[in-house]
């Protein structure tokens, strides 16, 4: 029995509290004056502790049933029947809530649209000067894009032409060097060919000095010795 006690205990503080939220939930919505999200947002809540509620008040209504003695059992039933008439009572009191807070939702929004039209004329008045004023800027920033790629083109045909000169002096520079790399190459064969000529030259003379001092022995070798 005080098991049963306790779990009644902790059945009907989880009630009053959801109820108190459930109030609190109420009354902010009955305050609410928009945006419509923020409207949306708290009925979920509502929603929420509803569901929460329901469910600790059927848990309520089990404890009673599993009660032995029949006095007991008919006063749990008792608080629950009060538990769900203050249920209904907040749902009556959530739906007038929601109502006021749509219907003054509505008024300001109307109220604000009224206000906009005036604010619409001058904003469209001041986006046309802005328009005109914008249309001035892109203006100056296209002439003053088209100048800076006047230069560039200017600059682009300068390097090219730069570029031209380079090539032809590189050009004619690697000419020269052909020609004098032909004038080496000639200037080393007829070097080469010297030196063979030189060569031959030093050969036959040699060869023309033997003959000499060969005939000269044999001369004085028949003179001088002729019984050889």
């Amino acid at each position: 029995m005080a098991t049963a006690d306790v779990h009644v205990r902790v059945c009907e503080q989880e009630i009053l509290k959801y109820d108190l939220e459930i109030k609190a939930l109420i009354q902010d919505i009955t305050q609410c004056d928009g945006p419509q999200s923020k409207l949306t947002e708290m009925n979920a809540e509502v929603k929420k502790h509803f569901h929460s509620l329901r469910s600790r008040i059927q848990d309520f209504e089990r404890i009673a049933m599993e009660q032995d003695k029949e006095s007991d059992k008919q006063a749990l039933l008792d608080q629950v029947e009060e538990h769900r008439k203050q249920m209904l009572s907040n749902q009556t009191a959530w739906r007038k809530a929601n109502l006021a807070s749509k219907l003054s939702i509505d008024k300001m929004e109307k109220q604000a649209l009224l206000n906009g039209s005036d604010g619409a004329v001058r904003q469209r008045k001041m986006t046309k000067e802005g328009l005109a004023r914008n249309a001035g800027d892109i203006t100056e920033n296209l002439m003053s894009i088209s100048r800076m790629m006047a230069q560039q083109v200017q600059q682009s045909e300068d390097t090219v032409t730069t570029l031209a000169t380079s090539s032809r002096t590189v050009q004619e520079t690697n000419e020269e060097f052909k020609a004098m790399t032909g004038t080496i190459q000639l200037g080393r064969k007829l070097i080469t060919k010297y030196n063979r000529r030189e060569l031959t030259d030093k050969l036959l003379i040699f060869l023309a000095l033997a003959l000499f001092f060969a005939t000269v022995l044999y001369i004085l070798k028949k003179r001088l010795f002729p019984f050889l």
